[in-house]
């Protein structure tokens, strides 16, 4: 089988910037002092009725064609905007779309893309997907997909409050207590992109079976802000499994499941 990159370890190293000014953030009632707000608790108990799906155009991906990789992330960003909304009205909450941005070269919105991958930009509310030299020569669906779907999860947390409350417990934190709040964080965005495959996997046309995928994220590198790769696929397979973000209560889980 094709070496996966993975976008667990791509993006997660690009996310990076999220996690250095803010690592923990609260959805449903959880180990930190703070309350979420109502619009917190209406997303977060949305833990069953009909899983909705979602028929998004995906086109192909060319090798080497920045072109039709700028296309393809603009249909995935267009395809996760439709889903959030709909999940957040589905909650009674209000929805603002982020900010989409796809470059080829290392200046953002966000400021200087510091590596390869995705980020999500909380002031800016912005998605900063850069197309680098391997995605032209390897341009793996999933691998892309997620890029985008991954920093969806974090523009969740942003507009239910979850990066605004996190930022007040990461700061006067211990160094150990903000890895373990930086890996809550970054495993609810994984479980969030799990809910949205469960809608959208099929539009997406990954070219691997979701086990398979699940493996090669359980096989990816470590990463200190993102957590033991077993636990990554774990909350991405239980987002999709349970296909509701009730299932994302990262704040409530034991450390074994989010070390």
């Amino acid at each position: 089988m094709r070496t996966l990159r993975v976008a667990v370890a791509a993006a997660m190293t690009a996310a990076a910037g999220v996690a250095a000014g803010s690592a923990l953030g609260v959805l449903g009632s959880g180990p930190a002092q703070a309350a979420p707000r109502a619009g917190q608790v209406a997303l977060s108990d949305v833990m069953s009725g009909a899983r909705p799906r979602l028929t998004c155009a995906i086109p192909a991906i060319k090798v080497g064609s920045a072109a039709s990789l700028r296309a393809f992330h603009e249909a995935m960003a267009g395809c996760a905007d439709r889903f959030w909304a709909e999940r957040f009205a589905a909650a009674g909450l209000a929805y603002r779309s982020p900010t989409v941005t796809i470059t080829t070269g290392a200046d953002s919105v966000c400021g200087r893309i510091s590596g390869a991958g995705a980020h999500y930009c909380p002031e800016e509310r912005a998605v900063v997907v850069r197309i680098t030299r391997q995605d032209l020569r390897d341009p793996f669906r999933m691998n892309l997909a997620h890029s985008i779907a991954h920093e969806w999860g974090h523009h969740v947390q942003q507009l239910t409050g979850v990066l605004g409350a996190q930022e007040a417990l990461y700061l006067p934190a211990s160094d150990q207590a903000r890895t373990i709040l930086s890996h809550r964080l970054e495993m609810q965005a994984e479980c969030y992109a799990g809910v949205f495959y469960s809608a959208a996997l099929k539009s997406i046309k990954p070219g691997i079976a979701w086990d398979e995928w699940v493996e090669a994220v359980r096989q990816a590198e470590e990463s200190e802000v993102h957590g033991k790769p077993r636990n990554l696929a774990f909350w991405q397979d239980r987002g999709y499994h349970g296909g509701a973000t009730g299932f994302c209560n990262t704040w409530t889980a034991t450390r074994a499941k989010v070390g």
